[in-house]
């Protein structure tokens, strides 16, 4: 595929990076968004196609506005200047090359915030590899243990042996949340993962091997925002919320994995706004 050319494949990216929106975020994880928010930037398209997207307005529809990368250093470097704490790239990995000559341009301009890369954790070794010293923080999901779901729910079904080898070089390359005196994430991974109604037991798995394939000393995010959206309406298993009972029950088995960090977030809380934040136990 030849996107200079005009070609798009399954993300139907093209030859620039298009951009749905950015600004200071205060809906991630207190370490990374603090009190100045996290600097977002939300890249349209997506590697996937997830049934439930909670995106899907601009990860699987062609909105934003497509951006050189001169036009994205500035912005990277305007997020600096609002006093955000990070710079938070949100499904970045179809436009990596373009965010790799944008970051560059704007280190000569002075940029110099921690980087965050939130990926579903969709991505081959190639690009792992090539974040090695630009990437401070990974916000990667674990979303699956059974491939089965991973093809029936978001197109992708060598997601799980994907995911798992992605995670573990993230961990390799970045290792153990470390914050600074004032809690904001300066290196590290997060995993997260959404627990899918009607799928305890999948949750309990990808939990599991987190444990025994990563570290129970990585940063888990247990979240419990799900509501149907996008093409789960009317949809047999996720055409409801999660239910307190369900989210109540993965936490339980959260905890008994003695997680180092887990961040949680019920499903009766008023998300994004509802985010406190801590060690062992807190809710987000």
């Amino acid at each position: 595929m030849n996107r200079a050319s005009g070609e798009r494949g399954y993300c139907r990216a093209g030859a620039l990076a298009r951009v749905f929106r950015f600004g200071p975020h205060g809906g991630e994880e207190p370490p990374i968004s603090g009190t100045g928010g996290s600097g977002t930037v939300f890249f349209a398209h997506c590697t996937m196609s997830c049934v439930f997207c909670q995106n899907y307005r601009f990860s699987q529809q062609d909105r934003g506005k497509e951006v050189s990368a001169d036009e994205l250093s500035e912005v990277f470097l305007s997020l600096q200047t609002a006093g955000c704490h990070n710079l938070n790239l949100v499904t970045p990995t179809h436009f990596l090359p373009q965010i790799l000559e944008g970051l560059k341009m704007a280190f000569s301009g002075g940029f110099g915030l921690p980087i965050v890369y939130n990926t579903s954790s969709y991505e081959n070794m190639d690009t792992i590899e090539s974040l090695e010293g630009v990437v401070d923080i990974y916000l990667a999901d674990a979303r699956y243990a059974d491939e089965r779901l991973a093809r029936e729910y978001s197109g992708a079904a060598d997601y799980v042996v994907r995911s798992r080898e992605a995670l573990k070089a993230m961990w390799d390359h970045s290792g153990q949340l470390e914050l600074d005196g004032e809690g904001i994430a300066r290196k590290g991974l997060i995993i997260r993962h959404l627990v899918l109604p009607g799928h305890l037991k999948d949750t309990r798995r990808v939990l599991e091997w987190i444990a025994k394939g990563i570290s129970t000393d990585v940063a888990v995010s247990l979240m419990g925002q799900y509501r149907p959206m996008h093409r789960a309406y009317g949809h047999r298993t996720l055409g409801r919320r999660l239910s307190l009972k369900e989210y109540d029950e993965a936490l339980r088995f959260a905890r008994s994995l003695d997680f180092e960090t887990l961040f949680v977030q019920r499903p009766d809380s008023d998300f994004p706004a509802d985010l406190l934040g801590e060690k062992m136990g807190s809710s987000w």
